[in-house]
């Protein structure tokens, strides 16, 4: 088992010079991404046109598979979970409307798998868990697996910053955003806290997050 770590980001702009709003996501290049499974929108912050303003997110390497609860296309729930590691396996079975995941065991080097064993299609989550938290928060979203299928997932924390209006938390993301990422940052090589300067260059308009 790899060593745990946590991350911990601050955001702030002071006097921003337009109200905007950052979206963050783990929507990094990985293969089948919008085709086999959907990045979730993890966070949406609010910052105002003048005055400081500040937001924070906190993000812990362990990981966990999920049976999703969705409405309108948002992750609002789980009905359960298990926390699994890197190489590791777990299988999804469903007895009297009850699901449940196995405790993991050795799988293939390199990924994480969940099996679909319930007699029926499904959908699966995989996120992380913070600390205290019941259930995880989503990070990846794979829709339709069918029965005797599984899941494989190669999870690398490069999240992603966009100054965008058009989601919200929990919120699937079924296409690319049509707008570029203003920061991406791989959370594994970040310090334990660190914080963010959101700026605005009032010529060209542009968004900037610099670490201060």
């Amino acid at each position: 088992m790899a060593h745990l770590f946590t991350r911990n980001l601050t955001f702030q702009s002071s006097d921003l010079g337009k109200e905007a709003s950052i979206m963050l996501t783990f929507d990094g290049a990985m293969e089948g991404l919008y085709e086999d499974f959907f990045p979730i929108v993890w966070k949406v912050s609010k910052f105002g046109k003048t005055g400081p303003y500040r937001a924070h997110a906190t993000y812990t390497s362990q990981l966990a598979f999920s049976k999703p609860q969705l409405e309108n296309g948002n992750i609002i729930d789980a009905e359960t979970c298990v926390k699994i590691n890197d190489s590791e396996k777990t299988t999804l079975t469903e007895a009297d409307d009850v699901f449940q995941f196995s405790a993991p065991q050795a799988g293939t080097t390199g990924v994480l798998q969940a099996v679909n064993s319930t007699g029926a299609v499904q959908d699966i989550a995989i996120g992380f868990m913070n600390k205290g938290d019941l259930m995880p928060t989503p990070a990846l979203y794979f829709s339709g697996v069918g029965d005797g299928s599984h899941v494989s997932a190669k999870f690398t924390p490069v999240l992603r910053a966009y100054i965008t209006s058009d989601y919200q938390e929990t919120a699937i993301l079924r296409g690319a955003i049509d707008t570029p990422a203003i920061w991406s940052r791989n959370l594994a090589e970040l310090s334990p806290s660190t914080t963010w300067s959101l700026t605005r260059e009032p010529a060209s308009g542009k968004y900037t997050l610099v670490q201060v």
